[in-house]
């Protein structure tokens, strides 16, 4: 298709202006919202005055539509296939971010018990911790504090409550940039598991969970979406207190429509689902994310000029902290990285120091152009 063409033929500013855009993209290490696939960009610019002949934008469409009923249910199909998620599990397409699910994950769980066990591995486990407190005694099996969450505490160590609701996880915790690597054994108990910033980027065996949740702004499309995928035994019991909206169950007999959903952030996942297909599959997006980490770990692990700050087998694929061993260079060195058109490598303010963020979309020639300016810069300065 032409760049000055719309879906239909006729030309529009739109994207034209678009393409002049993707001309000067920067590499965003952006922690989330993150990097999207330019094919995914293009194709919505392309899309945005008229989707598909219907002479609506996306944007405008009804969500009980038909327009927007088949956008939706094909997102979900795709969404299954990539994750092989079993029948007997419900997907939903919700709002509030996974920061709104610490709150609905025990509103929804607890089904009469009175305690959950919390597994602690950095700030999003706390955020969680800090919210589930509202409505039940949280247990904290394990804890990485006592070095300065750097790893995660192994399973043999856990200390499990008797009569928990659930286990909750945070499979990878963006700022600390921890990643399990391994899925932990919760017997009976259902595992319940924060994967924002991971999901999609590898295979997960959903059927090792009792609830997998994850807002979409890292690999499955913009801020605005969360994704939920549960089991259908552990939903229909929310606490009485539960807003409608954020009544599993209810949501689930309604297709996530209960109330009006994000529907454009569906429609962009949507498209994102499609280019992870595309691409192979989780299969083949994890093999080029553990390329895309290797060689930003290879030089970390050889210079002394920059400090990686998690222990090895803990190290997320998604999310890379790194100090300089001399933090009056920050600035320095962000604005090197400024110049050579690399952003958003400012660490969380909580932590400080650096971080890139690896997520499906950013590119190898990104990770490449990172750590060549590194050696440059260490090289300078070192």
């Amino acid at each position: 298709m032409p760049a000055d063409s719309g879906p239909t033929g006729s030309a529009h500013p739109l994207s034209s202006a678009f393409w002049e855009i993707v001309v000067a993209r920067a590499f965003n290490f952006s922690a989330g919202p993150a990097v999207l696939p330019e094919s995914v960009l293009a194709r919505a610019a392309s899309e945005m005055l008229d989707w598909h002949g219907s002479g609506m934008s996306v944007m405008e469409m009804s969500h009980r539509g038909a327009e927007f009923t088949s956008i939706r249910e094909e997102a979900e199909a795709d969404l299954r296939q990539l994750l092989a998620v079993p029948t007997n599990y419900r997907v939903l397409f919700l709002q509030g971010g996974a920061i709104a699910q610490n709150a609905i994950v025990p509103m929804n769980l607890l089904r009469g018990r009175r305690a959950a066990d919390y597994v602690n591995t950095g700030e999003w486990s706390k955020k969680s911790i800090r919210e589930a407190k509202k409505y039940c005694t949280v247990n904290i099996a394990a804890s990485g504090e006592d070095r300065d969450y750097t790893y995660i505490p192994a399973p043999d160590g856990w200390k499990m409550s008797t009569g928990a609701a659930y286990v909750h996880i945070c499979t990878n915790e963006t700022i600390g940039g921890l990643e399990y690597h391994w899925t932990p054994d919760t017997g009976d108990v259902p595992l319940v598991a924060d994967m924002s910033s991971h999901l999609l980027s590898r295979p997960v065996d959903v059927g090792r969970y009792g609830l997998i949740y994850a807002g979409a702004q890292k690999n499955a499309g913009p801020a605005g979406l969360t994704i939920v995928i549960v089991r259908d035994d552990l939903i229909g019991r929310a606490l009485p207190i539960t807003p409608s909206a954020f009544d599993y169950k209810l949501q689930a007999d309604r297709d996530s429509m209960l109330n009006t959903p994000p529907t454009y952030a569906i429609y962009i996942a949507g498209l994102v689902f499609k280019w992870l297909r595309q691409q192979g599959g989780l299969v083949q997006i994890e093999k080029s994310n553990i390329a895309k980490a290797r060689l930003l770990y290879d030089y970390l692990d050889q210079s002394r000029f920059f400090i990686s700050p998690v222990v090895k087998q803990d190290r997320s694929r998604m999310n890379v902290p790194f100090k300089l061993a001399d933090e009056s260079l920050d600035e320095e060195f962000l604005k090197g990285a400024r110049q050579r058109n690399m952003v958003q490598l400012k660490g969380h303010r909580s932590v400080g120091g650096m971080r890139a963020s690896l997520y499906n979309a950013m590119p190898t020639e990104a990770v490449q152009a990172l750590v060549e300016y590194m050696r440059e810069f260490e090289a300078k300065h070192g």
